[in-house]
């Protein structure tokens, strides 16, 4: 390839990630998992908006739990007070859950409403929004792809135990690499980050934020699978993990 073209293509390349960053609202809600009171619990919300999951509910259309062999072990999600905690009778390796949002529109006053195109035909953005979340009970599990989970954050390798260490992580769309997805590598503390963005092969490489809690976000927009009602879909990963702290 000519050098003339190779910089066209690099041009090409950087404007493709700038549209894709700009199209993403980052401050949008996700759902991941976090001890509460020894619990663990399902959060939804962003950065320390720990909203009204027990609401939410019933969007969760799909969990799984695993053990360390990756085999599916029977859990399920229950109200528990003010939040949603899991339930299992045995130890768990992983926990995932899906959440379909359902469809939203972006009016001409900013505002969301949850309407379809064909319902707000003069909205400026419809999207259909999907919220998956994997938990990680262990920092050296080899995780393979899990089912549901159509957006997944897998660790390549073991998750570093001190923070600051980088981490390598791949992306996974419908099982396969995926470039070009926004990570934030630590949704909770700092929800307003610049993104970083997966390479051609599906990877990136953070930092591990905290010597405790840690929740990575992916976000990823694809095409629209219904014209009429959304002009695209937007879906919402998260892994989340803890990294031990000394003995008190």
């Amino acid at each position: 390839m000519k050098a003339s073209k190779l910089f066209v293509s690099a041009i090409t390349a950087v404007a493709a990630g700038c549209v894709l960053l700009a199209s993403v609202d980052a401050s949008a809600h996700a759902i991941w998992f976090a001890q509460r009171s020894k619990q663990l619990a399902l959060i939804y919300g962003v950065g320390a908006d720990d909203l009204d999951a027990v609401k939410r509910l019933p969007l969760i259309n799909a969990s799984k739990g695993y053990d360390a062999a990756w085999k599916e072990v029977p859990v399920s999600f229950k109200a528990n007070g003010p939040i949603v905690t899991v339930d299992s009778e045995v130890p768990l390796t992983a926990v995932t859950a899906v959440m379909d949002y359902g469809v939203w529109a972006r009016a001409k006053d900013g505002e969301f409403y949850k309407k379809t195109r064909v319902e707000m035909p003069d909205a400026v953005m419809v999207e259909h929004n999907y919220k998956f979340g994997v938990y990680l009970n262990s920092l050296t599990a080899t995780v393979p792809a899990l089912a549901g989970q159509t957006l997944q954050l897998v660790p390549i390798g073991p998750i570093p135990d001190q923070m600051g260490k980088p981490g390598k992580f791949k992306v996974l769309f419908n099982g396969k690499p995926q470039a070009g997805v926004q990570i934030m590598h630590d949704y909770v503390n700092d929800p307003d980050q610049t993104p970083q963005v997966t390479a051609a092969d599906g990877t990136v490489t953070v930092n591990i934020r905290n010597q405790g809690p840690n929740v990575l976000a992916a976000i990823y927009v694809g095409p629209t699978d219904d014209k009429a009602k959304y002009d695209k879909i937007e879906y919402r990963a998260t892994l989340s993990f803890a990294l031990p702290h000394k003995p008190e």
